[in-house]
């Protein structure tokens, strides 16, 4: 019985190592994480097995199935700040170099296919407009292999961060949105045409120069055939000089073309190795700034890759420790009782921070409206005050200029300060009689009654005579005043009686100071 039990024993435990043995496909990576060697958060394992632990470790696959990214790269600013459309194809995959294999265990492990390639997507469009930002239009469209190893190590050291490998890139087509790679082809076809004009109009030109230098020489033998030896002779010499001279004519010509020819293309070589040497320093500049602030960024993520291991070592480390301390059992217990009260605890602190976050918003929402209305009426006393100063300014300056005017006209008038009044009733009487002709304008006048003291024009004073005679002469127009206001004079100023007028044409003439009534 004890033998069996062993047996049965010993192979229980050959089935728990039997399944624990984990073999990992061509196609795939094995990840180990848990408790693992060294400083690693995982061992990735490409070809081959390897034994799981239970308890301590556990295990997944990353696949090294081909990601295909379609990538519309629109409106690309290009060095010359023409906006270009590179519409292109990436293959990634997961790399199977080991540092590289251990960003994408950290980085990757888990994700979906979408998730993945939602991440190399925004990492290979930022790459790739910022490769277009150091070439021009020219070396994109015309420079495509330098374009392609540009793109090639910009994707694939991003890429490298998160443990993917760029596989393949096409690029599809390379337009731009103002139409310069267009017009570079229409250019380039122009000058094809021109030089293949050129050369067509060169071997013409050549043609006709045989062709005609032939016809002269046949002519020339045929003369000299035909002539008198002495005419054929002085033909052949004439012939002979005139074509020396136009030999050496073309020689200096010849020479001269070519000396020109050479200096231009001399120039024109001069020219474009400072472009191309401007052009590269400008690109070495460009690659070793990129280079630095790769650098930097990769050391600051070493530095803090090495500071996550180093926490998460000594966390394993206590782990560890407890756990081959405490018994199984405790171990579950214990986990799950930490267990509830983390989540116990986050509950409790996301309840408080909502309700502090609340209480927050209510202060600063009634500080934000206290601060408003006393803004408010802040800005309407202001107004307030500033609006009864400039009325106080205002009357002050009148009053101080009325002032100024007075004592300038009380020193006008020296002595006779007695008629400084009469002159500011003299300034004031156009207001009087409007005042005046206001108050009468609406009356219906009747009669009118013009009182005169009866004084003529041989009068020279205020005699008793002329003061008795000019009251007796009011007396009429006075009573006419009195009558028509409606009041009865005391009897001391006598009474007037009406008259009757004679018949007749004649007609006697109104009183003195009296107007006669309209007809």
């Amino acid at each position: 019985m004890l033998v069996v039990s062993i047996v049965l024993l010993v192979a229980f435990f050959l089935a728990i190592l039997i399944s624990q043995y984990k073999r990992c496909p061509s196609n795939r990576i094995l990840v180990v994480y848990g408790k693992v060697a060294g400083a690693r958060a995982a061992r990735c394992i490409h070809g081959g097995g390897t034994f799981i632990i239970p308890l301590l470790q556990s295990y997944s696959y990353l696949t090294l199935e081909p990601l295909t990214i379609e990538i519309e790269l629109q409106s690309a600013l290009s060095k010359k700040n023409i906006r270009v459309n590179v519409p292109s194809t990436f293959t990634i995959g997961v790399s199977t170099d080991p540092d590289i294999m251990n960003n994408a265990a950290e980085r990757l492990l888990g994700l979906s296919e979408d998730q993945l390639a939602l991440q190399a997507k925004d990492i290979i469009l930022g790459q790739m407009r910022l490769v277009i930002a150091t070439l021009s239009i020219e070396e994109i469209n015309q420079d495509r292999e330098k374009f392609l190893d540009l793109v090639n190590k910009n994707v694939n050291t991003e890429l490298n961060k998160i443990g993917l490998e760029m596989i393949n890139v096409n690029i599809r087509d390379i337009t731009d949105e103002s139409g310069y790679i267009e017009a570079l082809g229409q250019k380039a076809a122009a000058e094809a045409i021109n030089k293949a004009k050129i050369e067509v109009a060169a071997a013409e030109r050549e043609g006709a120069i045989g062709s005609a230098t032939n016809i002269r020489e046949r002519d020339v033998e045929v003369a000299q055939q035909t002539a008198q030896s002495a005419t054929g002779t002085k033909a052949a010499d004439t012939e002979q000089r005139i074509r020396v001279a136009s030999l050496e004519a073309d020689g200096v010509s010849g020479e001269a073309e070519a000396k020109r020819n050479e200096e231009v293309s001399v120039a024109e070589q001069a020219a474009l190795a400072a472009e191309g040497k401007k052009k590269a320093e400008a690109q070495k500049r460009v690659q070793i700034a990129g280079l630095e602030a790769t650098a930097i960024k990769g050391e600051n993520e070493s530095k803090a890759q090495i500071a996550d291991y180093q926490a998460g070592l000594e966390q394993r480390e206590a782990e560890a420790k407890r756990i081959g301390e405490v018994a199984m059992a405790n171990a579950t217990r214990d986990v799950l009782l930490a267990e509830k009260e983390q989540e116990i605890a986050r509950l409790e602190k996301l309840e408080v921070a909502q309700q502090i976050v609340e209480r927050r918003k209510v202060e600063i929402d009634a500080d934000a409206e206290a601060e408003r209305l006393r803004r408010i009426a802040s800005g309407e006393a202001d107004a307030i005050l500033a609006k009864y100063k400039a009325e106080a300014e205002g009357l002050q300056s009148v009053l101080e200029a009325k002032a100024e005017g007075y004592e300038r006209l009380l020193e006008i008038c020296g002595t006779r300060k007695d008629i400084a009044p009469s002159l500011l009733m003299i300034e004031q009487l156009p207001t009087l009689v409007a005042e005046q002709v206001k108050a009468i304008q609406n009356l219906k006048i009747d009669k009118i009654t013009v009182w005169d003291h009866g004084g003529g024009e041989g009068d020279n004073g205020p005699t008793t005579a002329n003061f008795l005679r000019g009251m007796v002469s009011a007396l009429p127009p006075l009573h006419d005043l009195a009558k028509q206001a409606g009041i009865e004079l005391p009897a001391a100023l006598g009474r007037v009686e009406d008259v009757a007028e004679p018949e007749g044409d004649a007609k006697k003439p109104p009183a003195a100071g009296r107007k006669a009534p309209d007809s």
